[in-house]
């Protein structure tokens, strides 16, 4: 076909060649801290990306600190560590941590993520953490939260929004889920806000479902809700 279409003397277009950020980490080691976000870049990072396993680091402001329109079980940090690591990685005991740093280490739920990539930097995060009211209703709420919760928004294409991620505590306990929402602006929080109108006015189009099976579910707890914008990066190399 495509000599059929040199010979008719249409030019074919070389591909693209571009870097993309999106892309679907294995395990994702998080560190919550008020430490000042320059203090915690100079002085945790480094130590964090020497740990094996990790092969790149990010930080990130809380943009809308204690917000109070959602609800929440987890203490508030100013400042996110976010780390990628490989399926080898070992995150350190709560022992082992700084005095003024809270961790928690998912690993990639066995679903794919959902929503876009493109050439576009990850700039800014919505980051949420759930559990299920009872252990018994763990894959219940993973189900809505996949097939109706997730999957509408990201059949909505709300603007700036890009991948959508689950991923599952790997100690036991809560939060039991994380839902990794990656934008490519560094001001996330007027997006989030317009996320869910965007959504709503899809309800009632192909494949979404009813306003209140989108809103919510009897199981689901939410235990932390908020948007981060990226003050930094760094790989293992770097």
């Amino acid at each position: 076909m495509g000599e059929g279409l040199r010979r008719a003397g249409v030019r074919m277009r070389q591909p693209l060649e571009v870097t993309m950020e999106d892309r679907i980490s294995p395990v994702l080691y998080l560190e919550m801290t008020d430490r000042p976000a320059a203090a915690y870049a100079a002085e945790r990072v480094p130590e964090v990306l020497g740990m094996e396993g990790i092969e790149r680091g990010s930080w990130w402001a809380n943009c809308v600190p204690f917000r109070d329109d959602l609800p929440r079980t987890l203490d508030e940090f100013s400042v996110l560590g976010l780390y990628e690591a490989d399926p080898s990685f070992e995150p350190p005991t709560d022992g082992a941590l700084p005095g003024d740093v809270a961790s928690l280490c998912f690993d990639h739920y066995r679903r794919p993520g959902q929503g876009t990539v493109s050439e576009r930097p990850t700039l800014g995060l919505e980051l949420v953490f759930i559990s299920p009211r009872t252990p018994e209703e763990t894959q219940a709420l993973r189900d809505w939260a996949d097939f109706v919760h997730i999957r509408d928004i990201a059949a909505a294409a709300c603007e700036h929004f890009t991948m959508i991620t689950p991923y599952e505590n790997r100690a036991a306990g809560s939060p039991r889920f994380m839902h990794l929402y990656e934008l490519d602006t560094d001001d996330p929080e007027p997006a989030f806000q317009q996320m869910t109108p965007s959504t709503l006015a899809r309800i009632g189009s192909y494949g979404a479902h009813s306003l209140r099976e989108w809103r919510g579910h009897e199981a689901l707890v939410i235990d932390y809700v908020n948007t981060f914008r990226r003050l930094g990066v760094r790989t293992t190399s770097a």
